[in-house]
């Protein structure tokens, strides 16, 4: 089957987050969006046919999932990452940063310490710091165009600070690193020899590029099973985020209760009944697309990247080995982070993700997200091109 990811589909006038919360999220009200995690195609017809076959029922009562969902679910783990979760390990939430939170709750205390990776996923920060927990910071190191982790400072911070809780983001966001086996491991160990529990963010893993290959954080560290969490969702991989549906899973049974605990201390029970048809359906028939959208994102970055090299040299990018983030170094345009913002902002009238938001220490980064069709990202790197030979 063919698609055409080309297409140009007017979102605005949709109430969508990306495109018509500009203004009120401080940026006017003409810039191009390229920040959100969310796709400008249309999701795998499978899912919307699924979707319009509940639609068409008319009734929206209470729903849940039964065995074919979790077969569905786990199948795709087993035949894709050659990893085979137990259905009973499943707990369903609307969301991995909800999940994230739950487990904030659950494994820590007031005060007590969680560590966190940055340049990172800023949500990270915030169900840490809005629990009223303290955030240690591991910070990635950044060399030839490159992220790695400083194993030393990793196991120094977790002693020094009694990290309880250690928020992995695998594969990483907005670095695009995919983690190695043997990186997962030793990261796995250390959290092992400290009683650490590891939540471990995979919500990229189906975007893991094919000489990358992405490893479950519970696959490459069973003997810390009953110390971990990963976070799945279709959110990502089908662009299916407004339909509130993540898989979580929590093999050790004493971890697992605390969680749900915490989730019926916030009062939540059944999932959206959509995003659960959506889900299986995704999961069910949507490999084709999903191997289609991946191929066209990989254009979309070597277009990127010749684009910069071409027209932008003062801009590089941090080769990423999955995901679909661009991670552009600015530090070449020799702007402080206020006027680099304003460059993007006012000058280029592009939304991006400006970098000091996932870690103080990036702030001469931005983060571009490339789930859309080529025309708009041409248009993108021709706005962000004019304002650069503008400001010489």
């Amino acid at each position: 089957m063919t698609y055409d990811f080309d297409q140009v589909i007017e979102r605005r006038g949709t109430d969508c987050l990306k495109y018509d919360f500009a203004v009120e999220r401080g940026r006017p009200s003409d810039v191009l969006p390229l920040w959100v995690a969310d796709m400008d195609f249309r999701a795998p017809q499978c899912v919307l046919d699924a979707l319009k076959k509940n639609v068409e029922l008319g009734i929206f009562g209470y729903s849940d999932s039964k065995e074919d969902y979790v077969q569905a679910v786990t199948d795709w783990f087993s035949v894709h990452f050659n990893w085979k979760p137990q259905k009973e390990w499943l707990v369903k939430t609307p969301g991995v940063v909800f999940a994230i939170a739950m487990a904030v709750k659950a494994v820590t205390e007031p005060g007590e310490a969680v560590l966190i990776q940055p340049p990172v996923y800023y949500p990270f920060f915030e169900v840490i710091r809005d629990n009223d927990r303290s955030v240690v910071e591991n910070e990635l190191i950044y060399e030839n165009g490159q992220y790695h982790i400083d194993f030393d400072d990793f196991e120094r911070k977790i002693a020094k600070n009694k990290v309880r809780l250690f928020l992995l983001c695998s594969p990483h966001n907005p670095v695009g690193r995919v983690w190695k086996l043997d990186e997962l491991q030793k990261m796995g160990a250390i959290c092992e020899k400290y009683d650490v529990t590891v939540v471990s963010d995979e919500i990229h893993c189906d975007f893991a590029f094919d000489e990358h290959p992405h490893t479950p954080f519970a696959a490459a560290c069973p003997s810390l099973a009953e110390k971990t969490i990963l976070c799945t969702s279709v959110s990502k991989s089908f662009n299916l985020a407004g339909l509130q549906v993540s898989n979580i899973f929590i093999p050790g049974r004493a971890l697992r209760e605390k969680v749900k605990k915490e989730i019926d201390r916030c009062g939540y029970s059944q999932l959206n009944m959509l995003g659960l048809a959506a889900c299986k359906a995704a999961y069910q028939g949507g490999e084709d697309w999903l191997k289609a959208v991946k191929a066209y994102m990989r254009e979309n970055l070597d277009f990127l990247r010749s684009y910069l090299q071409e027209n932008l040299p003062q801009i590089r990018l941090a080769e990423p080995q999955g995901t679909y983030f661009a991670w552009l170094d600015c530090s070449g345009l020799g702007l402080p982070r206020d006027q680099l913002d304003d460059l993007v902002v006012n000058g280029a009238k592009l939304w991006l993700d400006s970098g000091h938001v996932f870690g103080e220490n990036s702030s001469q980064f931005q983060r571009v997200v490339l789930a859309c069709p080529r025309s708009i990202l041409k248009q993108a790197l021709d706005q962000l091109k004019k304002a650069v030979e503008q400001r010489k």
